[in-house]
């Protein structure tokens, strides 16, 4: 049976259950937990903490493959440099010809490029991944508090305005422009939309925009109160998230969500 026939049956289910419950039942509040939240709630949080969890492992195992594969190209390129020394002297000697010296010099030059193309890709990697592993852990937090559409909710980790506007890409030059005339300065964004980090680890990141401003500064109070102006949803974290490294932010756009399927 497919997941949404099991949500469906689900359903009936639930709505049979309560057409045939007594009457003095069916007026009962939730059944809570001794700490005066309902168990779907405590699931909620559990969720998001094994969310974080999952991306822990998963963003390690990522950046562990691009060390490995580093590995190899380099010593790819070690053995090339030795290959284009050792064809250097022949040709010197006039053993071999010199389109044979530049074929293992061209050789070189492409492993070479494989080695700085994979050490860009393990520093881009760590950098999302702080980000990626600071909005796991956030999610955590934010899943003990139930915030409707429109609210607001401001604790001393993260600031949260759940605004309903549907928040896209292709929005975000009208932020910057307002930024942009506000401070006389770019909008300093550190993580734009989804990259192959966020496609590998799984997180959909595909209509979000991460800002590195701290929130109580007067740049960050500024752009939460356009934003806010504008209904457009933004998380905004102040200190480091517990369990991550991650530092002050603004994260604009709804809380980025796990893949149900890896893209």
């Amino acid at each position: 049976m497919s997941a949404m026939a099991l949500v469906l049956a689900a359903m009936l289910l639930a709505t049979l259950l309560l057409e045939t419950a007594p009457a003095d039942a069916q007026g009962r509040a939730p059944a809570t937990s001794p700490t005066g939240r309902s168990p779907n709630f405590s699931r909620q949080a559990a969720e998001a903490d094994r969310m974080a969890a999952e991306i822990v492992r998963t963003s390690r195992e990522y950046i562990a493959s691009l060390e490995r594969m580093r590995a190899a190209y380099q010593q790819d390129a070690a053995a090339l440099a030795e290959m284009v020394e050792v064809r250097r002297d022949l040709y010197q000697r006039q053993i071999i010809s010199k389109r044979e010296v530049e074929i293992a010099e061209e050789a070189l030059a492409a492993a070479n490029r494989k080695v700085e193309e994979a050490d860009r890709a393990i520093r881009d990697a760590s950098t999302i991944r702080e980000s990626i592993l600071g909005e796991a852990a956030l999610h955590a937090e934010i899943a003990k508090t139930a915030l409707p559409a429109g609210g607001y909710l401001a604790t001393g980790v993260f600031i949260r305005f759940n605004g309903t506007a549907a928040f896209t890409l292709a929005d975000l030059p009208k932020v910057e422009r307002f930024f942009g005339y506000r401070f006389g300065r770019g909008l300093p964004v550190s993580a734009l939309g989804q990259s192959a980090v966020h496609d590998r680890i799984g997180f959909d990141h595909r209509n979000a925009v991460d800002v590195a401003l701290h929130p109580d500064s007067a740049e960050g109070q500024a752009l939460m109160s356009y934003l806010q102006s504008q209904n457009i949803p933004f998380i905004a974290v102040r200190q480091a998230v517990p369990g991550s490294s991650t530092g002050a932010h603004i994260h604009i756009g709804q809380p980025s969500r796990r893949f149900t399927a890896r893209h």
